[in-house]
């Protein structure tokens, strides 16, 4: 039972969903193909995210399936510095002020979409395959 210590310790991504996709927020899990899971918040798709790869380990318990081990993520702090002009900036100040989040959750939100939109066209173009969860 000791895999599912690790529930948390799996990388995953999130990125919000299109109006076309049903909305809300996808959460997946790199280590663990197909699992994936979605929610009307990113604190939803993570709590639902956990319940995929609960659901992922114990199906790969029961087929007798590895088990992948979490991966580490590759030296990377999470944090990132960004010189931009102060017109920029203050725009994006006002903007954040005005959806009523902070300047960093604002940026964080944008970048998940940019990378979500990407991933999600290259999806398209390609068969997805592994266990769904």
């Amino acid at each position: 039972m000791s895999e599912f210590a690790n529930i948390d310790k799996y990388p995953f991504t999130i990125c919000p969903l299109s109006a076309e996709d049903g909305g809300g927020f996808l959460i997946e899990y790199p280590d663990l193909p197909g699992c994936h899971s979605d929610g009307d918040t990113p604190e939803q798709a993570i709590v639902n995210g956990r319940d995929a790869v609960r659901s992922y380990l114990l199906s790969c318990r029961k087929h007798g399936d590895t088990i992948p081990k979490p991966s580490s993520p590759a030296a990377s702090s999470g944090q990132f510095r960004v010189r931009m002009p102060k017109s920029l900036h203050a725009r994006l100040v006002a903007q954040a002020e005005r959806e009523g989040v902070s300047l960093n959750m604002l940026m964080v939100t944008a970048a998940a979409h940019i990378v979500g939109r990407h991933e999600t066209s290259t999806a398209r173009k390609r068969p997805r395959s592994g266990r769904a969860a």
